[in-house]
Parts: C-alpha cells; structure tokens; sequence
C-alpha cells in the first residue's frame, strides 16, 4: 500500500514537499502526475541503489529522494510553476521491468494520489 501526503495549493515560484509511505517491500519508486485532461507523466524515480532520474521539465527544480530504512519517497518541489499543477501520485515496484523507470509500465503499486495546485 502506498499512501501519498502534504499536497497543497501554492503560489507560482513557491516550494512544497510531498511524501509516500510504503508498507510493503518495493525495490523501484516513482513519481508521476496528471493534470485535468492529459495522459499521467513521469516525473522522477529512485532505483533499488539510489540512483534518481527526473523528467526534464522538473530537473533542477525538483529533488526525490527516499529514505530505505522508513520506506518513505520524497519531493521536493522547488520553483513551482502553473503547469506542475495535478494529482500527484507514487508508484512502486518489486521487480524491474524497465529500462527506464520514467514509465507508467514499470510499476505496479499506486497510491491515491494528492493535489497540487500552483496559481499564477
């Protein structure tokens, strides 16, 4: 199970942290998110050793990192613009599948998601 939090609504330039509990044993997690009326997007990945990759649109603005001992997936959020409003959600996975974990394929645990809404 994964359950996300800390989503909120923020000021275009502004900064938000949000976290991902797990409760099971996953090796691969991920970020991605939906605005209103697009397909879901990657947004950043941790590998089983820690290494991150990021979407390009968030690279330098974003930073994911997790905790292993506490199974918890971070982000944080630096620079927030318009377009990084939607639901936010982690994903998990016990096995690699992929290449790249940039993908919706790769994964096979979701969470419910939490809000962010950036303002102009």
């Amino acid at each position: 199970q994964l359950v996300e939090s800390g989503g909120d609504s923020v000021q275009a330039e502004g900064s938000l942290r949000i976290s991902c509990e797990a409760s099971g044993y996953v090796l691969y997690l991920g970020w991605f998110r939906q605005a209103p009326g697009k397909d879901r997007e990657a947004v950043a990945s941790v590998d089983s050793d820690g290494t991150t990759e990021y979407a390009g649109s968030v690279k330098g603005r974003f930073d994911v990192s997790r905790d292993f001992h506490k199974r918890i997936l971070s982000l944080n959020m630096n620079s927030l613009k318009p377009e990084d409003t939607g639901i936010y959600y982690c994903a998990a996975a016990r096995q690699r599948r992929c290449t790249s974990l940039l993908q919706v394929d790769c994964y096979t645990f979701w969470g419910q998601g939490t809000r962010v809404d950036v303002s102009a």
